[in-house]
């Protein structure tokens, strides 16, 4: 009896370590959502073959060592790589994880082209407002500012801005003043929005836009400026919505889903999770755009691929899906 005892528990102990040997090196690879993006991202997982699985393997490690790591010592790493240190611990990790990733995830080895843009178009509107809107107030253009960003230098190369004169309710109210910092002097003496948009489209022209020389796209701070407030003032004044800000990026989108921090999505709350403090004044449209282009840039220094995201349709904002989800809906 004692015998087949000791047999039986001999068999389990060898059947239990053959279990962990095939269980083992799939559960200890780094961490599984990072594998998971690596995989998804390069169309290869574990079965399949290609000279890119040695490198997503590799990663997996590296971010599984990361996400181990507190926020000090993912400080102190990306000190001595020189990369910016400022941010939250989500912000931190995102940063050197992409760091890592674009060391290693070569154009041959992810196999997906990118979807590079050479120039932003940062907009942000100020419209007329009242301290509690009715429902049925409608909201105008009264600051029309865009900001013209390299992508590779980051830097503002040149911007527009006007004011426009609103018509349906002309007299700002003191609320909308003092919000904005627009005076009425400042509303009075500017053309009235159709005359705006045409100079905005004549000063795109200017700087190269639909010429094919170069790449651009619109950028803002969520879809309301499109949406909301460029098509209800294209309704207002009879003019058709312009084709060159139909698609757009919505900055806070990719911010949310690429940094994944707790913080917010605020344009202050974002800024805050990189470190940053808001430049100039709240709620005036050139101001607000700086900041918008300020975090867009961080966006792209750590990795992220930014991309045309939304688009209107009859009114409605729709999702733009990448070509490579669609291409994965479709095998």
């Amino acid at each position: 009896m004692l015998n087949e005892i000791v047999l039986v528990g001999g068999l389990i102990f060898v059947f239990t370590l053959l279990y962990l040997s095939f269980l083992l090196p799939s559960k200890m690879i780094g961490n599984d959502e990072d594998e998971k993006e690596n995989s998804t991202k390069t169309g290869k997982g574990r079965g399949g073959g290609g000279g890119g699985d040695g490198v997503l393997r590799e990663l997996s490690l590296t971010n599984g060592q990361i996400n181990r790591m507190n926020k000090e010592e993912v400080r102190q790493k990306l000190e001595e790589l020189h990369l910016e240190t400022r941010g939250v611990k989500e912000v931190l990790k995102k940063r050197l994880k992409s760091y890592y990733k674009k060391e290693k995830l070569t154009p041959e080895v992810v196999g997906i082209k990118s979807e590079h843009y050479d120039f932003l178009l940062v907009i942000d509107f100020e419209a007329t407002c009242m301290e509690e809107n009715p429902p049925d107030f409608q909201h105008e253009i009264i600051e029309f500012p865009i900001l013209l960003v390299n992508t590779e230098t980051l830097i503002v190369e040149d911007q527009f801005h006007s004011y426009c004169r609103p018509t349906i309710n002309p007299k700002l109210t003191p609320f909308c003043t003092k919000l904005t910092g627009i005076t009425q002097k400042m509303v009075d003496k500017a053309p009235e929005f159709p005359q705006v948009l045409e100079d905005v489209l004549d000063w795109m022209s200017s700087k190269g836009y639909g010429m094919g020389h170069s790449r651009f796209a619109v950028a803002t701070d969520g879809p309301w400026d499109m949406c909301r407030f460029l098509y209800q003032q294209c309704l207002y004044c009879g003019i058709p919505y312009p084709r060159p800000f139909r698609r757009w990026i919505n900055v806070k989108k990719h911010f949310a889903n690429f940094y994944q921090t707790r913080g917010g999505t605020k344009l202050q709350e974002m800024l805050a999770s990189l470190g940053l403090q808001f430049e100039g004044k709240p709620h005036s449209g050139r101001d607000d755009a700086v900041n918008i282009a300020r975090i867009a840039g961080r966006l792209i220094q750590d990795g992220c691929e930014l991309r045309v995201n939304e688009c209107l349709n009859n009114g409605r904002v729709e999702p733009v899906v990448p070509p490579r989800a669609k291409l994965a809906s479709s095998n």
